[in-house]
């Protein structure tokens, strides 16, 4: 017999003794208990319990005869392996168990009783009056303490002592990607997907929205970089048709290069369709215009290619290629080579169409606002068979660099795209490394970059001839290099 362990019995007398007597603490309710011991074994723990589910003298559980006992709650052990398997029982006839913890009695209440134990009530109303007993004669309570380590702070977790009794436990930082925001937590918890740990791990931080807009200074730069490039280009093309009469320009076929220019302006202000924040209409034009028009942009110089090839070989007397002069061959080119692509954006959009999406995993503190496109598939298809295009129309300029002409541009296109296709080229890896807002602008960059090698490697030369050195670009110096 422990005597110690029967202060906890006399609170509890005391306490319900004090209930009963105060009408004003539970009116027209008594208060009554029936207190067992367990003697620490599990088996006699089982058969207590089972005389309080049973009627007032006869251990019969589960009939419903005689006086019954209005059983409102059971007071578990001082031990937790006696609440354990008190739970275990109680959990299935619905009876709640009250925990126990300990209170400490206010200044003004020091009496020299015995400190003891708190009742917290689960499911039992009346049970809260007992709560209320303990307010009304001043004693407050305190979370209870392990005898053998301070509790847990927020950011860790509780792990278990081996060979401990269950008060005694390590206290272990929550794992990565996990918090805990109180004290003594058993377990740590996962943040929702739109908030992420703080540095401690003791609280969930809202995740900003990030997307390469305007406002932020390589979007803003980029913006400004193609609208420079749009002008250029328009600045050009005012050029060409100003001179439109001159030899360099007839003799590069005027129609198609109104047209390739045009389809550059294009390529330049198609970037503006991935800066700012992803809606349903740009998600839907960037990869379908972008396709499309870089397409059309290779066609025509893939006709101006070809162009050259058939306009050396009909000089020669007896040629079969006379017929395909004239601007025939250019406009079949470049409308089954765009059209081919357009084909293939349109069957993509039909499939599985492009859309606003947010990424909320592969950034810790962001989420990024991208364009989901789909299908994967459909998107390198897009890029093959741009990519394909523009292996032919460099391979066909290479063979052409050193034609006799006195105005071929042949080795000029041939070096364009080879800037182009390394472009292409260096943006697939480094697509698929970069993360985030950089991933836009590493494309829109990829855009720029090889837009701009077509422009100043086709473009520029003739520009310095008919602008600088207009003597050049007059008959009598091409009659003089003919003889």
């Amino acid at each position: 017999m422990v005597t110690k362990f029967y202060q906890h019995l006399l609170a509890l007398v005391f306490a319900v003794n004090e209930v009963n007597e105060d009408p004003q603490l539970l009116p027209n309710v008594t208060l009554g208990f029936h207190i067992y011991d367990s003697y620490y074994d599990a088996r006699m723990v089982y058969r207590n319990n089972l005389d309080l589910l049973s009627k007032a003298d006869r251990f019969v559980p589960n009939f419903h005869c005689g006086v019954e006992k209005n059983l409102i709650a059971v007071i578990g052990g001082l031990g937790y392996d006696i609440s354990f398997h008190m739970a275990g029982l109680l959990s299935l006839y619905k009876i709640p168990q009250i925990s126990y913890g300990s209170f400490a009695p206010e200044k003004k209440y020091e009496t020299g009783m015995p400190s003891f134990y708190r009742i917290v009530p689960n499911e039992a109303h009346q049970s809260l009056g007992i709560i209320h007993v303990l307010r009304h004669f001043g004693w407050t309570w305190t979370q209870p303490m392990s005898l053998c380590n301070p509790p847990c702070l927020p950011g860790y977790q509780k792990e278990k002592k081996e060979g401990a009794t269950f008060c005694c436990y390590n206290c272990v930082p929550c794992p990565e990607g996990k918090i805990s925001n109180q004290k003594d937590m058993n377990d740590c918890s996962e943040c929702p997907e739109h908030q992420y740990p703080s540095r401690h791990q003791d609280q969930c931080i809202p995740k900003t929205i990030i997307f390469l807009s305007y406002k932020d200074p390589l979007g803003a730069s980029l913006a400004i970089l193609a609208l420079s490039f749009a002008l250029l280009t328009l600045f050009m093309l005012g050029i060409f048709i100003k001179h439109r009469d001159t030899p360099i320009v007839k003799a590069n076929n005027r129609e198609l290069t109104y047209t390739l220019l045009a389809f550059l302006l294009l390529c330049f202000l198609c970037s503006f369709l991935f800066i700012g924040r992803p809606g349903t209409t740009s998600c839907l034009l960037q990869q379908a215009a972008f396709g499309f028009i870089f397409s059309a942009a290779v066609s025509c110089v893939l006709a101006k290619t070809i162009t050259v090839i058939v306009a050396f070989r009909a000089t020669k007397p007896g040629s079969s290629m006379r017929k395909w002069l004239g601007k025939r061959l250019a406009r079949l080119i470049i409308l089954s080579c765009s059209l081919l692509q357009a084909a293939i954006c349109v069957v993509g959009m039909a499939i599985s169409p492009p859309f606003p999406d947010l990424d909320h995993k592969t950034l810790i503190t962001e989420i990024i606002a991208e364009c989901n496109e789909g299908s994967a598939n459909m998107f390198y298809l897009v890029l093959g068979y741009l990519g394909l295009l523009s292996i032919i129309s460099f391979i066909v300029a290479f063979q052409t660099r050193k034609l006799p002409d006195n105005f071929n541009e042949a080795k000029f296109i041939s070096f364009s795209m080879l800037i182009f296709c390394t472009v292409w080229l260096s943006f697939i890896p480094a697509y698929l490394s970069i993360k985030g807002k950089y991933t836009v602008a590493v494309e829109i960059f990829s855009i720029l970059a090889s837009t701009f090698a077509l422009l100043g490697c086709i473009f520029f030369p003739k520009c310095y001839i008919i602008v600088l050195r207009p003597d050049l670009n007059s008959k009598e110096h091409l009659i003089k290099r003919k003889t």
